[in-house]
């Protein structure tokens, strides 16, 4: 049966981090079994992770096109790792396909997080391997030091959420109909099989429903992309938007946004993508190319929703709140970052987190491209606000991290500040129709040209929104000029 998984998008490393994916030119038991124990402990609740066998490598890239395996040897190979899991302890839920990629037969090998962990692997095959605990370390396998052994111990006594069963929920509550546009949307090979196998067969091959044949109950993660109500069962799980359409706040409209989490995430977003981005053309006197700006760049809001819906905890009943200001978009969401992040660590432009709330939400929504993995949101957000010029984001959290809240402000141009506006500042508004250089503005008002008069006179009207620069300001150039529309 087929992975749920775009095999091409998998291999480039597009939807899973290359530390989640080993490459294998060959069928090598020892090091195979490692790396399925180590994956299935999941330490870091990443979401286990898969083992290409049949791709070289260099660097943990894959070398393309594949090296191949020989068609005869994918039976034996299906064989000996069932006998291989059964080594290890206890024995762990995978799922494995081969592949015909690129003319050559590859085998994939998908080991989720198990929820039976801690797991333990043979040191050597043979009577004298002796069961120890594998862990990922980066791109490698390694055993566990007592320090991580402990850590294990005290993952087994949680499963995270979204991949516990639900056992308020039946199979019938999942869609049939949005698992197969989900399959589509991702271009996996499995949504040509879904009307040819059984129901109960497809949930367990897309790891959204365990259980016994009697007792078969679907998972949270499940319950949330592939419900049509989500609410039944994770109640204010939803996106609310209010949006105000002044300075005071006396007219605005409020939104809800529910249904399965693609759902309500896409709508949410096609709304701030049609009723909110704003887009402004200006022509700078004396150059050829117009600038283009918007009010906020809307990847950045993509990710910083995104990310919303990521991290939040779906065992919280409250929803995500977007309040779209005159000048800035906030987003809040519950809870806060998970420990040991802090709200001072927010404050930097990459924030790197050991442990993740959500391990199977990340996945379906990486399969969806809404999000590229981890730790690459604020970037991502901190690098289209600066191309559109716009002023930095803010990230905080209360000191309890109960909730998590992201602001994008404005791009000056839309929303300008109100600063008291004296005969100098008149003048220069005036006189900077056409560009004109710190150094003659401060001519025309009759200061001296001094760092203290700049920042007075230009700065204060830049940062306002009133003055622009016609080279980007992060570009540091000699022959900068401002001017005014």
């Amino acid at each position: 049966m087929a992975l749920p998984i775009n095999i091409q998008q998998l291999i480039s490393g597009k939807t899973v981090e290359w530390d989640r994916i080993e490459f294998k030119k060959g069928w090598n038991p020892e090091e195979i079994i490692h790396t399925v124990c180590a994956f299935a402990n999941d330490i870091n609740n990443w979401g286990g992770g898969y083992v290409i066998v049949g791709v070289d490598e260099n660097d943990g890239i894959p070398v393309l096109p594949p090296v191949g395996l020989q068609q005869n040897s994918l039976d034996t190979i299906q064989k000996e790792l069932t006998n291989l899991c059964h080594q290890i302890e206890p024995y762990p839920q995978i799922i494995s396909e081969p592949v015909l990629f690129q003319d050559k037969y590859i085998f994939i090998i998908w080991v989720p997080g198990g929820n039976m962990r801690p797991y333990k692997a043979p040191t050597t095959l043979g009577k004298k391997g002796q069961k120890r605990y594998y862990i990922r370390h980066g791109s490698t396998s390694k055993i566990a030091n007592q320090v991580e052994e402990k850590q294990l111990i005290s993952q087994s006594e949680k499963i995270p959420f979204d991949d516990q069963l639900n056992y308020r929920a039946e199979l019938s509550d999942l869609s049939p109909l949005l698992i197969k546009s989900f399959l589509k949307d991702v271009k996996s090979d499995l949504e040509k099989e879904v009307d040819k196998i059984p129901f109960e067969d497809l949930c367990r091959q897309m790891q959204i429903a365990d259980g016994t044949k009697e007792l078969l109950r679907p998972k949270n993660v499940g319950l949330l992309f592939f419900s049509e109500n989500p609410e039944k069962f994770f109640p204010y799980k939803r996106i609310e938007i209010v949006h105000f359409f002044d300075e005071t706040g006396d007219r605005f409209t409020e939104q809800i946004f529910s249904g399965s989490l693609q759902q309500q995430l896409k709508a949410a977003l096609l709304y701030i993508k049609n009723q909110v981005i704003k887009e402004m053309v200006v022509k700078v006197p004396d150059q050829a190319e117009a600038i283009r700006f918007y009010n906020y760049p809307y990847v950045a809001i993509e990710e910083g929703l995104t990310n919303a819906v990521y991290h939040q905890s779906y065992d919280v009943r409250e929803p995500i709140e977007v309040r779209i200001n005159y000048d800035s978009i906030n987003i809040l969401s519950f809870e806060g970052p998970m420990p040991p992040i802090k709200n001072d660590d927010l404050m930097k432009e990459r924030v790197i987190s050991r442990f993740y709330r959500n391990r199977r939400v990340g996945d379906f929504l990486k399969e969806l491209e809404y999000t590229e993995g981890r730790s690459t949101g604020f970037p991502k957000i901190y690098r289209h606000l600066k191309n559109n010029y716009s002023p930095e984001p803010k990230f905080e959290t209360d000191e309890n991290n109960l909730h998590f809240l992201t602001t994008i402000y404005s791009h000056k141009l839309f929303a300008p500040k109100k600063i008291e506006m004296g005969e100098k500042e008149k003048r220069i508004l005036e006189y900077c129709k056409q560009p004109k250089s710190s150094r003659e503005i401060l001519k025309l008002i009759e200061v001296s040209y001094q760092t203290k008069n700049i920042s007075r006179y230009v700065s204060q009207l830049v940062d306002a929104g009133y003055l622009y620069y016609t080279i980007p300001e992060y570009i540091s150039h000699r022959n900068q000029k401002y001017f005014t529309i």
